[in-house]
């Protein structure tokens, strides 16, 4: 919802279905991996079960399994891509699971790190939080454009990734990175409060509840 006399919006960050890598709790970031199909059946489970918001726009990180997921929950909904909303690059982590990685001294400082460490070949947190920041900017941008008038008394969601939504809960609301882990199909309701005219300055942020 975009009001512009409270100059707010509200915006449901969904996060994709499940994959096969999901399901193993492997690292998938830059893999462009489908759902499978379990993951498209839970999707269409709780969709029927009523968890997922009425959406009048629709955002989408630009991968597969974003945009898989789009269609299934909001099928009338062509989806605005957001790039910078592609999952972390997890280097040489890539597709491995914590067990595959156990005695990998590498992952051991990662772990001991909190998680701060850039993974080896890949992308830091530090990095990953402020691409994360300049997609929202981004889709601020995209709405602020729409106009008064058609913003008002209307939900925008956004299919991402885990990780995503962890970042910017995180810089958004306080708090851990980790604290704002949502399970596939998963996710937040949020209410932004932006600068009028702001290019996208989120002024303050409240999660109104959970998907």
């Amino acid at each position: 919802m975009r009001n512009r006399t409270e100059n707010q919006i509200d915006l449901a960050l969904i996060r994709h279905g499940m994959t096969a890598s999901n399901s193993e709790k492997r690292y998938l970031g830059r893999t462009n991996e489908p759902l499978s199909e379990e993951g498209r059946r839970l999707l269409l489970l709780r969709k029927e079960q009523g968890c997922y918001p009425a959406a009048s726009f629709l955002f989408s990180g630009p991968m597969t399994r974003c945009l898989q997921t789009g269609r299934l929950l909001y099928p009338e909904k062509t989806p605005l891509l957001i790039p910078e909303w592609t999952e972390m690059d997890f280097g040489e982590f890539e597709g491995k699971n914590y067990r595959e990685l156990s005695g990998d001294a590498r992952y051991q400082a990662w772990i001991d790190s909190g998680g701060l460490l850039p993974f080896p070949g890949g992308e830091s947190r530090e990095a990953f939080l402020l691409r994360c920041r300049k997609g929202l900017e981004r889709l601020l941008r995209m709405l602020e454009k729409k106009g008064p008038g058609e913003m008002a008394g209307n939900m925008a969601a956004a299919i991402v990734h885990g990780g995503t939504i962890m970042a910017l809960l995180s810089g958004l609301c306080g708090g851990d990175y980790f604290d704002y882990q949502a399970a596939n199909g998963h996710g937040y309701i949020c209410r932004l409060s932006v600068e009028p005219e702001g290019g996208g300055t989120v002024k303050a942020a409240e999660i109104r509840g959970r998907i």
